[in-house]
């Protein structure tokens, strides 16, 4: 049996872990009143009987990381030799009737809650306890394990179509044996091996060599020295404690605001981070011309239609000026949409080759001490259409990310169903006015739902053709930018 080695972009994550936790986040809200029973008790067997069913969709939930020993290697993923799926489906009442607030504290409490290294690197919570019956799911899983893509394929393993049938029995399970020492060594001799051809296979294609190392340059000059931030209370390392807003949007209306400036979605989304930062800087009296700040935007190195289960950490990240002092909408979208489309036709690689050299993955750790990049955003795909958990409709669903460095502020939008929601997550010291930020943001993106036409939906931040959503907490308004 082939051993699976950890990337280095995986190692990376692992060495990042240690400063930062990096886990990647899912909350959805689901529509439970299916998953109580008569009683009024929450029906815990029944999901995780369905969580058992649809494990085998992702295998790597029931792996963990086997350390080799100097000569062997990197470190492997292998089957735990035991797994017991009690220790990481768990049920967390919240005190009735809960809102909004009281479920986002909770879930920045199990956020911080370590991953057992000896266990598979994922956790995934019921939080009941909220009105009209609804039921929320935060499922946390290790950076190692999933990046933002991987981790929404590994949540939707878990959906189905309303209408699927119940599911089937849970097929049997029995873990492979890990790689013996001899088999570690096997590996590693052919990796070695192979490390060894190819600076010949590069002297044969100068061309393809000179064009990939320039690359490469391009990328650390990206991330770590080309055109950094003007200093500003932004400069802060992240801390361990968090906060989390959650905000409500359409994909049909941004997608309408995108077209109508020729831009993209995603040009859309850094444009209202970027007045969302506009507000908090000039509300710190720190706002100036020609003021930018850096933004981290990932870059998907997954084929389209990849096969198979999708993990691990296949991603390239590009670092993207916004210009926040533009305040006239059009003119800040049109020129953030063109800065994109210049760095993404450059070509875009990982680090691979350099985390491969420890003494390179520590050099790239002090330079996350002194990166000027102060915001990490992402725009993660998600299911098209409606879909249930345990035949329970899941009626919204918000990405929670990890921070970085002084990258103390994160925001990741999903789109589900014709939503367009995001999850925003900041260190609470860097930004204990985060409501400034996130009114900023409603604020920007009203400006721009006034420059479309008259005959475009109205509604700026509902799904198109869905009654308008009501908060979790009914005394507390829904955000609605």
């Amino acid at each position: 049996m082939p051993v699976e080695r950890l990337s280095a972009e995986d190692q990376m994550m692992r060495l990042v872990d240690e400063i930062w936790p990096q886990e990647n986040g899912a909350l959805l809200i689901l529509d439970g009143e299916g998953l109580f029973d008569a009683g009024g008790r929450f029906r815990y067997a029944a999901v995780r009987d369905h969580v058992e069913a649809r494990l085998h969709l992702v295998p790597r939930f029931r792996q963990i990381i086997q350390e080799t020993r100097r000569g062997l290697g990197d470190p492997a993923w292998v089957d735990a030799p035991a797994f017991e799926l009690r220790e990481h489906v768990h049920l967390r009442p919240l005190l009735a009737p809960a809102g909004e607030a009281e479920l986002l504290r909770l879930v920045e409490e199990l956020r911080r809650e370590p991953l057992p290294p000896h266990r598979p690197l994922w956790s995934m919570w019921f939080l009941t306890g909220l009105p009209e019956r609804r039921v929320a799911v935060f499922v946390k899983v290790n950076h190692a394990v999933a990046d933002g893509m991987a981790m929404m394929g590994a949540v939707s393993a878990f959906l189905a179509p309303p209408s699927a049938p119940p599911d089937a029995a849970a097929p049997a399970w029995h873990p492979s044996p890990a790689p013996s020492n001899a088999a570690l060594a096997v590996d590693q001799w052919r990796r070695t091996l192979r490390a060894l051809i190819r600076p010949l296979r590069a002297l044969l294609h100068p061309k393809d060599t000179a064009l990939r190392l320039a690359a490469t340059l391009t990328a650390v000059r990206e991330l770590f020295a080309d055109s950094p931030a003007p200093p500003s209370s932004l400069d802060r390392l992240a801390g361990r404690r968090r906060r989390l807003v959650l905000v409500r949007g359409s994909l049909e209306r941004l997608k309408a605001i995108a077209h109508a400036h020729a831009a993209s979605v995603n040009d859309a989304l850094l444009a209202v981070i970027a007045g969302g930062l506009r507000a908090l800087l000039e509300s710190r009296g720190e706002l100036s011309p020609r003021f930018t700040v850096r933004a981290y935007v990932p870059v998907s190195l997954r084929p389209r239609g990849e096969g198979g289960a999708v993990q691990g950490n296949r991603v390239a990240e590009m670092a993207v000026p916004l210009p926040v002092a533009i305040s006239g909408e059009p003119a800040l979208l049109q020129a953030i949409s063109i800065e994109t489309r210049r760095r993404k036709a450059r070509a875009h690689l990982t680090l691979t080759g350099l985390l491969r050299w420890n003494v390179l993955r520590w050099a790239l750790m002090k330079l996350l001490d002194r990166q000027r990049v102060n915001v990490t955003t992402a725009n993660i795909l998600g299911p098209p259409r409606a879909l249930s958990f345990a035949g329970a409709p899941v009626l919204e669903v918000f990405p929670v990310v990890p921070l970085i460095g002084k990258a103390a502020l994160g925001i990741a939008a999903v789109s589900y169903s014709g939503a367009f929601n995001l999850g925003i997550v900041a260190d609470e010291d860097a930004y204990p006015d985060l409501d400034v930020f996130v009114a900023g943001v409603e604020h920007e993106l009203s400006e721009l739902a006034r420059t479309l036409r008259p005959s475009a939906p109205d509604q700026a931040f509902a799904p198109a053709g869905a009654p308008p959503r009501r908060a979790l907490n009914p005394q507390q308004p829904e955000r609605s930018p």
